[in-house]
């Protein structure tokens, strides 16, 4: 899971951009990357690290333009340890290209065989998002006659690239002396978003992953992108769109409502924050079915995502609501950190059970999900050991079952203590006395009712069913061994500075 963000600006855009991706921080802590356009040169810096720990003044400096995409990575395909794979990617031909993937491709192997025989091109690390980069530039370089560029060239090159690729992708890219693109696979799995600021020298424009970036800098929001749909802004501010997929259908993944996106973002028309109330709601009338609710003193978030889905829950079943877990905001996401035994240590280290609230009482835990389980029987122990008599577990989402293929660190059904186990096994594994899961349907139903036009949803970390239809066994089972492969190498140090020139259409790759 990634963040992106690009901005055509009448200024300097570097601060922007980074203000962007500290907003964008939830969706990727593994890395952080800027590359700005300064007339027809490209510059610039990624490191690993959180974006507050990647630029300093020095690396801000290096990267002057008034027009830039970034990009904050959490790696799904590729490896972690390698810088290389951090964002954004650069390639010189056609016309130099700068690019931010969010997403995941599910083709990306047969993509780059083909790219290597049929196109020659050649791909210089495991990344899907440099795999998708290169299916780009291929297209872009088929449908261009000559050394110039039109939106009809560009459009045409996304629709060709529609057609080779499959997965779940969100693409910002900038094309070294006309603009700024950015699209969305045909199902619009990934969130994608368009903002806008007036201001005395003209109009600017964004692109993100999430609206949040788009407000919290102080521009407006405009709208999504829409499924299939490309975008692209020229360096005068001037905005032309055209759906380039034959049977786009809007399929948002789920996960973003439950866990992903920040409350505070508006996706495909629906306020995240109000998605979780509505889960919480839904989860109520369950909770009041399968538990008795006097045997229930309080009810409890696990902070900070199922924070509304539990403060709806308890006021829905007139239970009283406390805050007994703090959180120590310095410590990052145990679910996005990779490797399972640093999660595991971190649960202890972001929150403290607080004594007073649990001693004595039976108390009903709040999360958004249950993934991996290590998470949650932490926090049952914790609950347990502050005072609690009876810890009870509701889960805002359904049970993960299947493995996510489309962007979240979740690929093999080995990791997921769903997988193979009732409600009342998992109950026991996690140390709870009751376990509670939403219904997938009511899920589907919470979101339906803040936005009655979607109708079809990607859900197959919940029932297996994968919209873009090509995954099968033998796909998971190769996720699966390449998952369980040793890697022992030590991330590197430091970051990557680049300043490129003016990218000749010379048929080479960088």
């Amino acid at each position: 899971m990634c963040g992106i963000v690009g901005i055509v600006g009448r200024s300097p855009v570097n601060q922007l951009i980074y203000d962007s991706l500290l907003l964008l921080q939830h969706r990727g802590q593994d890395a952080a990357g800027i590359a700005t356009a300064n007339g027809n040169n490209f510059n610039m810096f990624k490191a690993h690290g959180l974006v507050r720990d990647v630029f300093r003044t020095r690396n801000m400096r290096s990267l002057p333009g008034n027009s830039g995409i970034g990009q904050v990575r959490y790696p799904t395909a590729g490896s972690s340890d390698s810088l290389e794979e951090a964002q954004p990617f650069y390639v010189n031909a056609p016309f130099g290209i700068t690019f931010a993937h969010n997403g995941n491709l599910t083709n990306w192997r047969e993509l780059r065989e083909s790219l290597f025989k049929v196109d020659r091109r050649h791909i210089n690390t495991n990344s899907d998002s440099e795999v998708l980069l290169n299916v780009l530039a291929n297209e872009l370089q088929n449908a261009s006659h000559g050394i110039s560029l039109d939106t009809d060239t560009i459009f045409k090159a996304v629709s060709a690239l529609h057609k080779r690729v499959k997965g779940a992708y969100t693409v910002i890219a900038h094309i070294a002396g006309y603009g700024m693109l950015a699209f969305r696979d045909p199902f619009g799995i990934r969130p994608l978003c368009l903002g806008r600021s007036e201001s005395e020298q003209g109009t600017e424009w964004i692109v993100a992953s999430e609206s949040v970036a788009i407000e919290g800098i102080g521009f407006d929001f405009v709208r999504d992108v829409q499924p299939g749909e490309a975008v692209f802004i020229d360096l005068d501010g001037n905005v032309t769109s055209q759906q380039c997929a034959e049977n786009p259908v809007l399929t948002p993944c789920l996960f973003e409502y439950v866990y992903f996106a920040r409350p505070d973002s508006t996706i495909d028309g629906i306020n995240v924050y109000n998605a979780r109330l509505k889960m919480g709601e839904y989860l109520a009338i369950k909770v009041a079915k399968q538990l008795r609710l006097s045997d229930i003193d309080v009810v409890m978030p696990i902070p900070d995502s199922s924070r509304p889905a539990a403060m709806e829950l308890a006021s829905h079943l007139k239970l009283e609501y406390r805050e007994g877990f703090i959180k120590n905001r310095y410590v990052g996401r145990t679910f996005i950190m990779p490797g399972q035994a640093v999660r595991k240590k971190s649960v202890r280290q972001k929150l403290n059970a607080m004594s007073m609230e649990f001693k004595g009482k039976n108390i009903l835990l709040v999360d958004d999900s249950i993934v991996r389980g290590t998470t949650s029987r932490e926090i049952v122990d914790m609950a347990r050991a502050a005072g609690a008599n009876k810890v009870y577990f509701a889960s805002a989402a359904p049970a993960v079952r299947y493995p996510n293929v489309y962007g979240i660190d979740m690929p093999s059904q080995d990791d997921l203590i769903a997988t193979g186990r009732t409600p009342e096994e998992v109950a026991k594994e996690i140390g709870a006395d009751g376990l509670v899961y939403q219904d997938l349907a009511d899920l589907k139903q919470a979101i339906h009712d803040l936005n009655p036009n979607i109708n079809q949803y990607e859900a197959s970390c919940f029932d297996g069913k994968y919209v873009t239809g090509d995954i099968d066994e033998a796909y998971l089972k190769r996720l699966h061994d390449t998952r369980h492969q040793e890697n022992s190498n030590t991330e590197p140090q430091g970051g990557l500075q680049f300043n490129m020139g003016y990218a000749a259409n010379n048929g080479s790759n960088y």
